[in-house]
């Protein structure tokens, strides 16, 4: 297993381990979405290895994790790796401020998909705290995007050559 995968691999799982972790009553509704915000980072700086499939098996995880409907976040997640593929290049040159706001609306559309399921299910959310996720998210992409590109750098993870 090369180190891009192993290190890649080892910060997939964190999310994993982030995004199960128990949690306060009250912090539950705030809880970022880890596994979107650290997929996104490797799909800015590693393109060509971490696409719409990763992100397909990881929204699935995430479905079994949850106890959600299955797909219900894998096409989210989808979604989200989808648009930054198409704009990796142009979200790279933008500020953190700038990739923060684009990763809002992006986990805002995932979680109104998600809204949208449950909704059918009959499991609507009484409060809008339900997209809550998506501003801690926004907040926290900054210091997830120096933290992972840190460790990318501290292990030599190559990038993309264009």
């Amino acid at each position: 297993m090369n180190k891009t995968l192993r290190i890649g691999l080892i910060t997939v799982i964190g999310a994993f381990m982030l995004a199960i972790m128990p949690l306060p009553d009250w912090a539950i509704a705030y809880r970022p979405d880890w596994v979107a915000l650290v997929l996104i980072y490797w799909a800015m700086a590693l393109p060509t290895r971490v696409g719409v499939t990763i992100a397909w098996f990881a929204g699935l995880l995430l479905d079994v994790s949850y106890g959600t409907l299955m797909g219900q976040h894998a096409i989210g997640m989808v979604f989200v790796i989808f648009v930054i593929h198409k704009q990796h290049q142009r979200l790279r040159v933008a500020s953190l401020l700038q990739q923060a706001v684009v990763i809002f609306f992006l986990l805002l559309f995932k979680q109104t998909l998600t809204l949208w399921v449950d909704g059918m299910l009959g499991r609507a959310p009484d409060s809008w705290l339900f997209f809550m996720p998506t501003m801690t998210s926004a907040l926290l992409w900054p210091w997830t995007y120096l933290i992972l590109r840190d460790l990318r750098r501290k292990f030599s993870v190559i990038k993309h050559q264009y």
